[in-house]
């Protein structure tokens, strides 16, 4: 069991909530004894941080994520565009045929593969076949980022 102190006034209290981190100090109101956090200095340029690996991968799943939800829509739009007559087919073909189109469909597959194999990765860590543990965590992010990257290769060799 853990002991628990009973403060009988503001200055037990006081002492038993300075040793925090969070409280710095204490302020006397008209409803008693107020708590306020410590004030921390805030900086707002993200490109001074340097994150770690396993955080880059939880934010590239995220973008991922983004990508094929916005993309679907397009390549459906696509597909009822070349199944409607022969004509949406001739003039999907000529979309398709365009480099753009190719750089949009080798990025929507690149996205698609990671976040597949992110989630694959998430699966297999919630299921304990991975341990949850930081230098896993970066092995296992440092794997679905290189396979990402040879897929990437392949899918742009084949539609190129």
């Amino acid at each position: 069991m853990i002991p628990i102190k009973i403060c009988q006034s503001d200055t037990d209290l006081r002492s038993a909530l300075s040793s925090s981190m969070w409280i710095t100090k204490l302020r006397n109101d008209k409803n008693g004894v107020k708590m306020t956090k410590k004030q921390r200095p805030i900086n707002l340029d993200l490109m001074t941080f340097w994150f770690p690996l396993t955080a880059i991968a939880s934010i590239l799943h995220r973008i991922s994520g983004v990508i094929i939800f916005f993309a679907v829509g397009f390549f459906v739009w696509l597909l009822g565009l070349s199944l409607s007559s022969p004509e949406g087919f001739i003039e999907t073909s000529t979309i398709v045929d365009h480099f753009l189109m190719k750089l949009i469909l080798w990025g929507f597959l690149t996205a698609l593969f990671y976040h597949l194999l992110g989630g694959i990765r998430h699966l297999l860590m919630d299921f304990s076949y991975i341990e949850e543990n930081l230098k896993m965590g970066i092995r296992s992010a440092q794997v679905v980022m290189v396979i990402t990257v040879l897929l990437s290769i392949l899918v742009g060799i084949i539609i190129w």
